[in-house]
């Protein structure tokens, strides 16, 4: 061997004795896992770590709010699920239970539900109404359920031309995309799209004539659900005439209350669908 060479392995071998290999730093298991926090109303009880979460900006959750009886409520969900850390005592569900009722109570908020397993709480904060399910069966920690309760924000509104197939094959049509505040017959800013295109269609056929027909649920009495589902129908019609010029003479706007439903009123889904405005051909 050369002696040039017999260096160069010399060299080598020293450079490999002075090197220090470094493992990459590994999380500790009882850390967070990654890009998961506490929502912003519930901090967690002492000791816990996060090992999972999950948001959704619109979903529905069914919250258990009495024996049998379940409450669907949609919105922005998040999940976020505890385990206590390694080596310590993990509280019992009561302890779980009651710490998240009494941090609901203390800022004005109520208990819904409560078995053995689960709680459900209900609260307004910040003009958020906010629901929580705090379930314990999950071996050394909980998981919570939350729902930041809001209103679906509208992307998909059905076209002129939809309407227009919709009257010629049935003689009415649901014009999606139209929405009030409940109790209250103002149309909301969303329902611009909407009206629009009930203007396009009408526009499209200048000898079409139709009924603009207001419905609601069951809920609240029978006259003032008519009067309110007149007045729904009375400001979509003056939303026409105004904003798009569409001659008064062509629409009649009647409000049947609750007398036509589409789906079962026994529970919040089916009431939101017979809250709605149809045209009916005249």
């Amino acid at each position: 061997m050369t002696m040039s060479r017999t260096l160069s392995i010399l060299v080598v071998i020293g450079l490999a004795a002075s090197m220090r290999v470094t493992a990459a730093p590994q999380a500790s298991p009882d850390s967070d896992a990654k890009g998961c926090t506490d929502h912003p109303l519930l901090t967690r009880m002492a000791d816990m770590h996060i090992v999972s979460c999950r948001t959704v900006e619109f979903d529905r959750f069914a919250f258990r709010t009495g024996k049998g009886v379940e409450t669907p409520v949609e919105g922005r969900r998040y999940e976020v699920r505890y385990r206590i850390a390694t080596g310590r005592p993990a509280p019992g569900p009561i302890a779980i239970l009651r710490n998240h009722q009494q941090a609901v109570a203390r800022i004005g908020g109520t208990t819904k539900y409560e078995d053995a397993r689960y709680t459900t709480l209900q609260v307004t904060h910040q003009q958020q109404e906010i629901w929580t399910q705090v379930d314990t069966a999950w071996g050394g920690g909980y998981m919570l359920t939350i729902i930041e309760k809001q209103a679906m924000t509208q992307q998909v509104v059905a076209n002129a031309e939809a309407f227009k197939a919709g009257l010629a094959a049935t003689g009415h049509v649901e014009v999606p995309g139209i929405f009030f505040d409940t109790g209250q017959s103002v149309l909301k800013p969303e329902s611009a799209a909407a009206v629009a295109e009930v203007a396009a269609l009408l526009k499209a056929s200048p000898t079409l004539e139709v009924y603009v027909v207001g419905h609601t649920d069951n809920v609240a009495a029978l006259d003032l659900n008519t009067r309110l589902s007149q007045a729904r129908a009375d400001a979509v019609v003056q939303a026409l005439v105004r904003t798009h010029g569409i001659a008064a003479a062509r629409l009649v706007a009647r409000g049947v209350g609750p007398l036509a439903p589409v789906a079962s009123n026994d529970a919040e889904d089916g009431r939101a669908r017979n809250r709605r405005v149809e045209l009916v051909k005249r």
